[in-house]
């Protein structure tokens, strides 16, 4: 199996490399992003950050009009991006990733599949740490809709500062970043947990999971990811 190197470098949170490899079971290139040891991310499986978008943007209420703004934490290979583009209310996105070497692949569209994405006039691609500036409060604007995918799951994280978003004042936090009927939708590679949609209803006015399907063509069955939802943040 030969694997290609698009691009590799050290950031603040290790080694991170972009390849492309041919697979043999799907028949073509699937690109895939290496931090360190760990796997984040791969284009042969993106149902899961698609719905992140389509599940968080079919929340937002009817009065917020046709022009959303929308906030997305974490770029990755841009799926979760891309979608949210193809609303055709969205009129404004906002991109936070906190390595500007991945903003970088897709402003030199190194990847096919989001070619042509970073050159959108309503898309801004921010680099800095979501985290950071939902912990201090520093978004400049009010949102429709954030929607995250960072960490694989909220207890299992990338980093271990990224801890206190998932507790009820860190969405707390986040829903002062919404407009009063916005919406935040969460990614996670694990099934739903209980205790994560009950901290979210805390902190919005209604919290639940979603619980994604898609065929897995390397176990030849069907894997889940989840999408916690929340609606309203509570003032």
């Amino acid at each position: 199996m030969k694997i290609q190197e698009l691009d590799y470098g050290d950031t603040p949170w290790g080694v991170i490399s972009l390849r492309r490899r041919w697979d043999r079971i799907t028949e073509r290139d699937v690109h895939e992003v290496k931090l360190g040891d760990d796997f984040l991310m791969s284009s042969q499986f993106t149902t899961g950050e698609r719905e992140l978008a389509r599940i968080g943007l079919a929340a937002v209420a009817e009065s917020a009009g046709s022009s959303l703004t929308v906030l997305v934490g974490g770029l990755g290979l841009g799926y979760t991006a891309l979608t949210a583009l193809e609303d055709q209310r969205v009129a404004e996105l906002t991109v936070i990733e906190a390595l500007p070497m991945v903003i970088a692949w897709h402003e030199r569209d190194l990847l096919p599949d989001t070619e042509g994405m970073a050159a959108d006039p309503r898309v801004r691609l921010v680099p800095d740490d979501f985290f950071d500036v939902v912990r201090t409060g520093r978004a400049d604007r009010t949102y429709d809709a954030a929607l995250v995918d960072i960490d694989h799951a909220p207890d299992w994280l990338l980093r271990d500062d990224h801890g206190d978003l998932y507790t009820v004042e860190g969405f707390a936090r986040v829903g002062a970043m919404l407009t009063d009927d916005g919406v935040f939708a969460l990614w996670s590679d694990e099934p739903p947990e209980p205790e994560v949609v009950r901290r979210m209803g805390e902190a919005f006015e209604h919290a639940d999971a979603h619980v994604v399907p898609f065929p897995n063509p390397i176990t030849g069955g069907e894997s889940t990811n989840t999408v916690y939802l929340a609606v309203r943040p509570r003032r």
